[in-house]
């Protein structure tokens, strides 16, 4: 049976300036804007050992986990380093919502978009012999 192998990409509407919001981004979470507007994020660029991964789930039609966007989705952003990110962001005027959490898989910390966009942030566990699942 066929079957998908990853996530090939993100792609949502802006809610005004789409050039202003992409300029967001990339001032803010360092995306590396390309001439066609968009992004490319790079596995190989990831430094941390799980090999890169994308997690995939549905919530619940009443969930609150996305509040207090509105947004009927919440995009998950792997960072190098959840401190200076968060250092970076404040720096920058942006609102931490909550976090940093850790938990079994790594930190977690929740902003805000322009749009209204709740942003997952999540810097991956380093994996050693004492932590590792298999």
């Amino acid at each position: 049976m066929a079957k998908v192998t990853g996530i090939g990409g993100v792609f949502f509407k802006s809610r005004g300036d789409r050039a202003a919001l992409a300029e967001w981004y990339q001032k803010h979470l360092g995306m590396q804007l390309e001439d066609w507007g968009g992004a490319v994020l790079n596995w190989k660029e990831d430094s941390a050992d799980d090999g890169g991964l994308t997690v995939w789930h549905l919530a619940d039609s009443d969930s609150q986990w996305f509040s207090p966007s509105t947004s009927p989705f919440m995009i998950n952003y792997r960072v190098d380093d959840m401190a200076g990110m968060l250092d970076q962001l404040r720096a920058g005027g942006v609102e931490i919502v909550a976090g940093p959490e850790s938990h079994e898989n790594g930190t977690f910390a929740w902003i805000m978009d322009p749009d209204g966009n709740k942003i997952e942030l999540w810097e991956p566990m380093l994996w050693d012999e004492k932590n590792n699942k298999s």
